[in-house]
């Protein structure tokens, strides 16, 4: 073990700036942080339904990566295409290397959840039995139960001649079963599907007792196949690719991504989970019948789609979940009688920080607002992702019926969200908002209203730019941050570039902001370029970035050569970071880590100190080709001096948390960090809870004075 440490280390001091080896495979990395999901369900400092979501989490993410990152790369093996990842590998390699990862992280879920969460969940009397241990009332009750809710739902579905394999849905659980017939002892392989109509965990009578509905079925499997033998039955599910690409020359770009949602439900199988007790006999006939390799089969030990344990989390058990959170409001946003919320953005830029503070009162006000006062004659947004109880797009609907000019920029290519955008879209080219949807190769990622108003005899601006979707219900769980500006450069520049988005013309250039795919790259280099100069210098020479994954291979060489100039780097990266800190002559300035707990960390942070000039930039864009070259999105600078300071005490306290954050090594490993004896916790999202509750209690300071 000693001489493989002692080599692996060698290799890390020979890896050079030009190396391939420099780099984390992206979707080994992107595993690493499901695999920090899976610690929090195994956590048992956590609320026991808490760690039972984080359980549902780790599945509902692993289904999307299959669904989007391996499909991709089975098209690449499939079609024998030459291309190897950033850091060397081709698919073959990448597809192997991610099989055996997940294979170990399934067993690992596997066992948290057979061993340590049921065995809780029984204690805490939110059982969940098999079939076979029901009493008799019970079994009576249940059979009752089966007979009216779930038996006239089922369709077994046999194969055999003139009966072909069945289509089987993505992501539907299914058992497979032989039936064998006991005249002639033909056997026959039947899929029987488990209804996603039903909850997955049925109760026993009114008690917390419940039993899993494809036990339930599997007990019942004789009243579908009357007269018959069952010989074996066991659960599978299958993935299938769900990503689509819609043609550069879609002429109605509407047209063309229903079409493409409508292939989807068709795409190819990337993986089949399969019970591990499933015999070589069922397996085969799942093989030939699906078209897949054995290297696309994936054994479960135990309960499959442990995304459905989400019913679980949400039980009313307020005892085994967290404390509940209300978002705060900020003074300056606290409504009154007098209170003129287009003047108080006008005094002073005002940040505000979710879910600490409250979407309602803040971003939903913001366009409340816009919507209601007479004085405002446009409203401009974008929609990426939305939700059907946000405020936003009745907001704009209610303007547009006020005769206000209204615009919606409606991003129909947000994966897994298409169909609520498209049908948002609909209702609001009905009620007169005029809807635009973007480029067919640039999906629009940034999150920015505008709203013209009337002041005397001239207009003003008034914007709001974000890090986070317009979604009221992933607003109270994501955190995000926001400023409300009424800067005339920066105003100026949203709404040359809503213009851009709608007509035809490029923007020339930027007064403030940096948007990609037009200035964003080449000014973040410049920013981490200025900072390496201050360094070789000999001045203050500082970078902290907070982004969701870090993953662009020229931004992470100029951060190596800032490294190596002297800079000193930090980097909080929630999901995938290909970057590969602390290597000598490399890297050994940066530092790397993550932070997952309550709420997911999804703001876009960068802090630049070059010498005496300090840089403060937020937005929508994180550090990927994607973000940066073909996505369209926006960063704002902020320079209004308690904004900052809002910046700066989230960055430290991400910085300090020694609770929920992993910090990553030059080998690639993310270690957890624990709090020392007799040293507080310092967890960043209790921490800002508690600052977010206190800054609450204040009461509020001297206004600022007009720009």
């Amino acid at each position: 073990m000693g001489c493989r440490m002692a080599s692996k280390r060698a290799e890390i001091e020979r890896i050079e700036l030009a190396a391939p080896e420099r780099l984390i495979n992206r979707e080994l990395s992107w595993l690493d942080f499901n695999a920090r999901v899976l610690d929090l369900a195994a956590d048992q400092e956590l609320p026991l339904l808490e760690r039972v979501r984080f359980c549902s989490i780790f599945s509902s993410n692993l289904d999307e990566f299959f669904m989007v990152r391996v499909a991709g790369l089975l098209r690449q093996a499939a079609a024998g295409i030459g291309v190897r990842s950033a850091d060397g590998r081709t698919s073959q390699v990448v597809l192997s290397d991610i099989r055996e990862r997940v294979i170990e992280l399934s067993l690992r879920q596997s066992q948290i959840w057979m061993v340590d969460l049921r065995k809780a969940l029984d204690a805490a009397e939110v059982c969940i039995v098999p079939v076979a241990e029901l009493d008799e009332a019970e079994l009576s009750e249940l059979s009752a139960t089966f007979e009216r809710e779930v038996f006239p739902v089922l369709t077994p579905l046999g194969v055999g001649p003139g009966q072909p394999f069945p289509y089987i849905s993505g992501l539907s659980l299914s058992l497979g079963v032989l039936v064998r017939n006991p005249d002639g002892g033909e056997e026959r392989f039947a899929r029987v599907k488990v209804p996603e109509v039903l909850p997955r965990f049925m109760h026993v009578r009114q008690g917390g007792r419940m039993v899993a509905l494809e036990d339930l079925i599997a007990h019942f499997l004789p009243w579908l196949f009357p007269g018959m033998e069952i010989v074996e039955h066991a659960a599978f599910r299958v993935t299938r690719d769900a990503d689509f690409e819609v043609s550069d020359e879609a002429d109605d770009l509407l047209e063309a991504v229903e079409l493409e949602l409508r292939r989807r439900r068709f795409g190819d199988v990337v993986r089949v989970e399969v019970a591990d007790e499933m015999t070589e006999d069922m397996l085969q006939r799942l093989k030939d019948g699906l078209g897949v390799s054995a290297a696309q089969m994936f054994p479960i030990d135990g309960t499959l789609d442990l995304a459905d344990v989400k019913q679980l989390a949400d039980l009313d058990r307020p005892d085994l979940r967290f404390e509940p959170w209300s978002p705060v409001t900020r003074s300056r946003l606290r409504p009154s009688e007098d209170h003129d919320l287009f003047a108080e953005i006008d005094r002073g830029d005002v940040m505000v920080h979710l879910p600490y503070d409250s979407f309602a009162t803040s971003v939903e006000a913001f366009v409340r607002e816009g919507a209601k006062d007479r004085s405002v004659v446009g409203l401009k947004t974008t929609v990426y992702r939305t939700s059907d109880d946000s405020a936003l797009l009745p907001a704009l609907i209610e303007a547009a019926e006020e005769g206000k000019q209204t615009v919606c920029l409606v991003e129909l290519k947000a994966r897994f969200d298409e169909r609520r955008n498209i049908a948002w879209s609909r209702s609001m080219e009905r009620a007169g908002v005029h809807v635009v949807y973007g480029f067919a190769n640039l999906k629009i990622h940034a999150k920015t209203t505008l709203i013209v108003r009337r002041e005397g005899d001239s207009l003003r601006r008034y914007v709001h730019i974000g890090t986070g979707n317009y979604n009221a219900s992933t607003a109270r769980l994501y955190e995000d941050f926001g400023l409300f500006t009424s800067d005339e450069a920066i105003t100026a520049d949203i709404a040359d570039l809503f213009n851009h988005l709608t007509g035809f013309g490029r923007p020339q250039r930027f007064r403030k902001i940096l948007a990609a795919p037009f200035n964003l790259r080449s000014s973040l280099v410049e920013h981490i370029r200025s900072v390496a100069r201050a360094a070789g210098r000999g001045e203050r020479a500082r970078i902290r970035i907070k982004v969701n994954a870090l993953s662009d291979p020229g931004i992470i060489d100029e951060l190596y050569k800032a490294s190596q100039a002297g800079a000193t780097i930090d980097i909080v990266a929630r999901a995938i970071c290909m970057l590969r800190p602390g290597v000598p002559g490399l890297s050994e300035n940066i530092a790397v880590r993550s932070v997952v707990g309550r709420f997911l960390e999804h703001s876009r942070v960068y802090h630049f100190e070059a010498g005496d000039q300090e840089t403060y930039l937020f937005g929508s864009a994180d550090l990927m080709p994607r973000n940066l070259d073909h996505r369209i999105e926006v960063v704002v600078p902020v320079e209004d001096p308690r904004a900052r300071d809002e910046l700066n005490a989230a960055l430290e306290a991400l910085l300090a948390d020694n609770a929920q954050a992993w910090v990553l090594d030059a080998s690639g490993n993310w270690m957890r960090l624990q709090p020392g004896d007799g040293e507080r916790n310092r967890g960043t999202h209790m921490v800002l809870t508690r600052r977010a509750k206190l800054r609450a209690r204040r009461r509020s300071g001297a206004r600022p004075t007009a720009r």
